[in-house]
């Protein structure tokens, strides 16, 4: 393992991740990621190219109030054109203009674009990076310079590549930072192009690596090993083409695998929840399976792992997930064993063990309600009742007699909407029928229901659906096939899913309601309030007699 050392982190989300295809961050956006991170104690944060578009302006304008503690901001740009004077160039003015104290430009290092991009001398080139250095560090605090396809460079013409990074030194840079702009280097050629360039320059080395080779984390730790003292990235990995280096994946590997200053502990625990906002901010669906910080990156769904972990979490985990934010998840499916039930009465609080036919019993279940479609990786909320009713410590707060939805669409240019009528018997045994208007069935259910429970159970009022999702099982069948319905369920504090299936969408989205509902009323140990009057549709306030389930639903075909 090399020496421990402290490694600079220099964030470009706010310019290199905003030239994802998918990604478009508002002003407000960006000064609240620059927070965030400045909060985690990045080095350096690069707030766009001044003078490209009006947003990027307004940031740099705007982020001078926000008092940053310890990140530096970097405004970015390019080198002089060829043939004006550093100090008559645009480019440059405009980043001395957004008054940052770190200048960070980019220019060119591979002889192939000197001669058939810029279209000029090999020696024109070395000219214009010392120049440009000269002239900026005149005028700001740090001046970086992003070597760019500084590897490609490196191995199609060594002397050249070298000698551009000399003009730089020469020119008193405080950084040079070595990209692998294309994203096609291997790991051990990055090291051979660092050790070089550390051999050349007195002046620190960072690095900035594509993702095109799916390599850029382990090419970052490679350059790191190598010499460089800062690492270039971004959050999540955004970027153009495959993106830049995942700088979330980085410092927890330096951090927790080398032994690097990176971030102080308890910041290095901030990893998934920034993860997490950098994500919801840019409106991407984030990555379950990303490394350290997805929901699945410590999710155990085999009966063998689960059993292993129970005795070790070292048998199946690499690090604590703790240490980085994150949660271990016991996942249940077709292929769990009893090792994943017990976990899930620990986790569940059950202080009482299954007995083994307890066990089997729920082992059968589950694998019965999966054949049927049913899946409970994103539904532990819908499981635990499931284990409560085998375990008979399920209690029905409600019982449901009938529900009915009709779908109106009026004239062809008024939206459709939906009513739904509920009726349910109460703890009291009053029968109680409740509508709702809402923008489809499922709102109009959920409203409708919720209507009838909330004189009972006034906690409820605090609880609404959060996420919803429906997913087509058997493609084949068309649109008699079954379908699936996710609910994720929040009541402000706690969020929880449930799930049902049905060849009706509408109620496969009542099942996994009503669970909701439950589940929210079994975690409040919700009582009662018992009204002293309630009506059965006929207005005589009698309970009246239990009657067969029965449901109705109209234009519900999914």
């Amino acid at each position: 393992m090399a020496a421990a050392k402290k490694i600079q982190i220099y964030d470009t989300t706010l310019r290199d991740g905003c030239q994802s295809e998918d990604v478009s961050l508002t002003t407000a956006d960006k000064l609240q990621i620059a927070e965030r991170l400045d909060d985690l104690g990045f080095d350096y944060i690069e707030g766009g190219w001044p003078g490209s578009n009006p947003r990027d302006a307004a940031f740099f304008k705007e982020v001078k109030r926000l008092k940053l503690r310890h990140a530096k901001v970097a405004a970015f740009g390019s080198t002089r054109r060829a043939g004006i004077r550093a100090s008559a160039d645009r480019n440059l003015r405009l980043i001395l203009d957004a008054d940052t104290p770190v200048a960070t430009v980019v220019g060119k290092s591979w002889d192939l674009h000197v001669r058939d991009a810029l279209r000029i001398s090999l020696a024109a080139n070395l000219e214009i990076l010392n120049d440009t250095v000269v002239y900026l560090k005149k005028h700001v605090d740090q001046v970086f310079f992003d070597a760019e396809h500084f590897f490609d460079g490196f191995f199609n013409n060594r002397d050249f590549a070298l000698q551009c990074l000399k003009a730089l030194d020469e020119g008193g840079v405080d950084l040079i930072c070595l990209c692998d702009t294309n994203g096609g280097r291997m790991p051990w050629e990055i090291e051979e192009g660092v050790r070089a360039a550390a051999a050349a320059v007195r002046a620190p080395l960072g690095i900035h690596c594509h993702n095109d080779s799916e390599v850029a984390v382990a090419n970052s730790i490679a350059g790191i090993r190598a010499g460089a003292v800062q690492v270039q990235g971004t959050i999540n990995g955004l970027g153009e083409r495959c993106g830049n280096a995942n700088l979330l994946s980085i410092i927890a590997n330096l951090q927790l695998k080398l032994g690097h200053n990176v971030l102080a502990p308890a910041k290095l625990k901030a990893l998934s929840e920034t993860a997490m906002l950098v994500y919801e901010l840019a409106n991407i669906m984030p990555n379950p399976r990303q490394a350290f910080v997805g929901r699945s990156a410590f999710a155990h769904k085999a009966g063998l792992h689960v059993s292993g972990i129970q005795r070790n979490v070292h048998t199946y985990e690499h690090v604590d997930p703790a240490l980085i934010g994150n949660d271990r998840r016991v996942l249940l499916s077709e292929l769990s064993g009893r090792a994943n039930i017990v976990y899930k009465t620990r986790e569940f609080g059950i202080d009482s063990e299954l007995t083994k036919e307890q066990t089997a019993a729920l082992l059968d279940e589950l694998k019965r309600l999966e054949a049927m479609g049913f899946v409970f990786d994103g539904a532990d909320a819908s499981f635990e009742l499931l284990m409560l009713r085998t375990l008979g410590r399920a209690r029905d707060h409600f019982s449901f007699v009938s529900f009915r939805v009709f779908d109106d669409k009026w004239h062809e240019d008024q939206a459709p909407f939906s009513e739904a009528v509920v009726v349910i018997e109460g703890p009291d045994g009053r029968r109680t029928r409740n509508s709702a208007i809402g923008n489809g069935p499922v709102n109009a259910l959920d409203s409708a229901l919720r209507q009838a429970l909330v004189p009972y159970y006034p906690n409820l009022a605090d609880m609404h659906l959060a996420d919803y999702k429906v997913r087509v099982l058997g493609n084949g069948a068309g649109t008699d096939a079954r379908v699936r319905v996710l609910i994720e369920s929040t009541d402000g504090e706690r969020r929880w899913g449930t799930v049902g299936v049905s060849s009706n969408v509408v109620e496969a989205s009542w099942q996994a309601l009503i669970d909701s509902v439950e589940y929210k009323l079994h975690k409040d140990n919700a009582k009662p309030r018992i009204r002293h009057a309630a009506t059965n549709g006929n207005g005589d306030g009698r309970a009246p007699r239990r009657r067969r389930t029965e449901s109705a639903a109209v234009a519900a075909k999914p």
